[in-house]
């Protein structure tokens, strides 16, 4: 197991909110080796000690540095170097002591990827390091096949990690379990009993305190173009015929590639696009996303997106996936709802009607649940629908301790490999090109409603 983590962009919100806690839970569950050392390198003109200071009190506002003695255990592991990581020469400096394999992973903004790519080549990184970028890998199809071609001149495809944490979500993983360990579910999911498929991200937290990355980004980028497929294709996939990283990924690429590009008349049919203004949510009243610090008018940023999806193969085809997530909105909602289709006769009166079965796979909190129906009690000609689910306790590692611990295992399964990564970008390319000219419009919908098509 590899022993060095060293963050690129270790002063950003990406360490102190989810690495460094990740990093505690490892240590928690006893799972970090021996001599694990975590060296962060940023421009922040700070030093160990003073990085150290900045983690400790994101943490305390986390609850994690609570812990009694969980701190201390790992505070004498990180270590800080003031760097500017598209400079080779001050990189070179900041890790010559490095001498075994590490992780180097890009906690950046997708503009920097490139340029600390070459100077991470530039180091002759040791053999059997690992590169770690996050998502959204690249800003279009164009730019992402450029990243690949500059990652694969230096680095073998196994050695880099594409990261999505949605991938590390138990009940994400469940999805296998789900689909591939029960006979009862194999022989309806295709488009002979399945109407149609909802993928679902709604939340009622805004933009405020990330919006100047969220502007330059868009709900479509962030959400839809890689978490939201990823789901897809875990949904959609082919069955598998052994639980490994070659198997999985192939399967998710297969149906990536079914999935039917949309002409611009279906753009301007299937998606939507909007924008929260001011609102109450609960009793806070929320400031229009315009008035958020870092947004920029002109740009005309979504902060809800909906697409509906079409995927060409034999097992699906007819059925539509519908794909939204959005910032402001009334409730939160996540969840990936399979809708049946109802039975094609009831012989239980006029009044009863063929109300489709639902199974409802909820991420957070994770839930399964599946909708039936029974008849009411002592009424045999009436039916009623009741739920069957099942809650899973929180605890274990959460997503991005799980994907840490598989990075420095060498084990790629969970990471998206790089013709994964530019399939996706081949399916949002012709709807943000029609967004971006204008196509459809940018609907404004009250911060604490539905969204666009409920204000």
């Amino acid at each position: 197991m590899i022993q060095t983590l060293v963050i690129l962009g270790a002063s950003g919100d990406l360490m102190s909110r989810y690495l460094m806690p990740a990093i505690v839970r490892l240590h928690q569950a006893d799972k970090l080796p021996e001599e694990f050392r975590v060296l962060g390198v940023a421009r922040d003109d700070w030093n160990t000690e003073k990085f150290r200071s900045h983690l400790e009190q994101k943490l305390a506002v986390s609850g994690t540095a609570g812990v009694a003695g969980v701190w201390e255990a790992i505070l004498g592991r990180v270590d800080y170097r003031c760097v500017d990581v598209t400079n080779r020469d001050q990189l070179v400096q900041a890790m010559d002591k490095v001498t075994d394999p590490l992780v180097a992973y890009l906690a950046l903004p997708p503009g920097l990827f490139a340029p600390s790519i070459q100077s991470l080549a530039a180091l002759k990184l040791p053999k059997g390091s690992k590169v770690v970028l996050e998502k959204p890998f690249g800003e279009s199809l164009e730019s992402s096949q450029a990243l690949n071609r500059l990652l694969h001149e230096s680095f073998p495809e196994h050695d880099v990690f594409r990261l999505d944490h949605f991938l590390g979500k138990q009940t994400v993983q469940n999805i296998l379990g789900l689909r591939f360990a029960n006979r009862v579910f194999e022989p309806v999911w295709n488009t002979h009993h399945i109407e149609r498929v909802e993928i679902i991200w709604d939340e009622t937290i805004t933009a405020a305190g990330r919006a100047s990355f969220y502007d330059a980004t868009g709900a479509l980028r962030d959400m839809v173009q890689n978490h939201l497929l990823q789901l897809l294709a875990l949904i959609a996939m082919e069955p598998l015929h052994a639980l490994d990283e070659r198997t999985l990924r192939d399967r998710k690429v297969d149906v990536l590639r079914a999935v039917r590009r949309l002409t611009p008349d279906e753009v301007l049919r299937q998606t939507v696009r909007g924008r929260y203004t001011r609102g109450v949510i609960g009793k806070k009243e929320i400031l229009p996303y315009l008035q958020e610090e870092g947004v920029r008018a002109e740009r005309n940023t979504e902060t809800f997106a909906q697409v509906t999806l079409s995927i060409d193969n034999w097992r699906w085809a007819g059925v539509p996936f519908l794909l939204r997530t959005g910032k402001a909105l009334g409730c939160d909602r996540r969840e990936i709802a399979i809708h049946f289709k109802p039975v094609p006769h009831l012989a239980f009166g006029q009044e009863a009607q063929p109300i489709p079965n639902v199974l409802a796979i909820e991420l957070d909190p994770d839930r399964i649940a599946l909708s039936v129906h029974v008849n009411e009690s002592g009424d045999l000609c009436n039916l009623k629908q009741v739920e069957l689910d099942k809650r899973f306790p929180s605890g274990g590692l959460p997503a991005y301790a799980r994907l840490l611990l598989d990075i420095m295992d060498g084990d790629p399964t969970l990471s998206i490999r790089d013709d994964e990564a530019e399939e996706s970008w081949r399916i949002v390319e012709p709807i943000l090109q029609i967004w971006n000219e204008g196509g459809v419009p940018l609907v404004d919908y009250t911060a604490g409603s539905g969204g666009p098509m409920a204000t």
